[in-house]
């Protein structure tokens, strides 16, 4: 039997074309993104209509799309951020949604950290500097032995914490759910989150985007903030309210930021491209080719396991 598979992110098989290979050597027709970036939500509706399968990154699936799609069987999530997708109307329609638990957690945790580093030390405007001949010193602060905060101690979280105890960083985290013999073996202390806030140095995010954690980190949030703290989001980006954000980095209330992640991409406040204390990813924290051969095998296993069963 053949299967009609729907693939939307775009590095999908890229560098690598094994889980390509993997579907088409099991008979699925695949229907690639067509269009080289994100669908809209009319795209995802017309290319959906008559697929058995799809892998998605981070277009909309909700529920307006999920009803054009009859004989759509599962949802296989290229990543694990699943705040595209309406799972509540894909269970009400028995249609299983599976994730790439693990496949980009150390790419994601390395940038996070190069996020930390580049917005501590200035490096993007004395760059920007020094392409123009400006060799001017530029003081900036230190990462050696400082406070780390980690909002969100899951894989990518705990990869976060391994790479920063190389830079002897004191590490604070906040987790509803809390890994106790992972705190003691790694001398990592669960506080509270007004508590991190305070006391951190650098703040780095790493949770679901959910109705409870949208806008996690508001005005009152940015406020308790040392001032010269680091935030980097590499998560979700309506994590936080981003207009305190781009506020208190404008009135340079805190230090500065490291964003991989807006609520929308690219972001509409211009006011975020003029700034010298942020410093912007277009969501490729997971884009290494390992990363990406990691999600590209992981995602395609999880259609064809659920095709062979069902």
């Amino acid at each position: 039997m053949t299967y009609k598979v729907m693939v939307t992110p775009r590095s999908f098989g890229k560098g690598n074309p094994q889980p390509i290979d993997m579907l088409r050597e099991k008979g699925c027709e695949l229907v690639l993104n067509p269009y080289g970036r994100i669908l809209n939500k009319q795209e995802m509706k017309e290319l959906i209509r008559d697929v058995d399968a799809v892998i998605v990154g981070v277009d909309p699936i909700d529920k307006e799309i999920l009803e054009q799609a009859p004989k759509l069987k599962i949802i296989s999530k290229y990543g694990v951020g699943t705040d595209n997708i309406d799972l509540v109307f894909a269970k009400e329609k028995g249609i299983p949604v599976t994730v790439t638990n693990g496949a980009n957690k150390d790419a994601v945790a390395d940038y996070t950290i190069a996020l930390m580093l580049a917005a501590a030390r200035r490096m993007i405007p004395i760059d920007h500097a020094c392409r123009q001949r400006n060799w001017n010193k530029v003081t900036s602060v230190d990462v050696w032995g400082k406070t780390l905060g980690l909002i969100g101690l899951g894989a990518i979280g705990k990869g976060v914490a391994a790479r920063a105890k190389g830079f002897n960083m004191n590490i604070l985290a906040y987790d509803l759910i809390k890994d106790e013999s992972y705190e003691t073996e790694h001398q990592i202390n669960y506080v509270s989150l007004e508590e991190l806030l305070t006391n951190s140095d650098f703040i780095s995010l790493h949770l679901p985007l959910t109705k409870q954690t949208h806008h996690l980190i508001g005005e009152k949030e940015i406020g308790a903030m040392k001032e010269n703290a680091v935030i980097v989001n590499t998560a979700r980006g309506g994590l936080i309210n981003e207009r305190a954000l781009l506020s208190a980095l404008q009135e340079k209330r805190i230090w500065g930021a490291g964003l991989d992640v807006f609520e929308q991409e690219p972001p509409q406040d211009v006011g975020f491209l003029e700034l010298d204390n942020l410093v912007i990813g277009s969501h490729c924290a997971a884009s290494t080719y390992q990363a990406i051969e990691n999600m590209g095998v992981m995602a395609a296993e999880n259609v064809l396991e659920y095709l062979r069963i069902h």
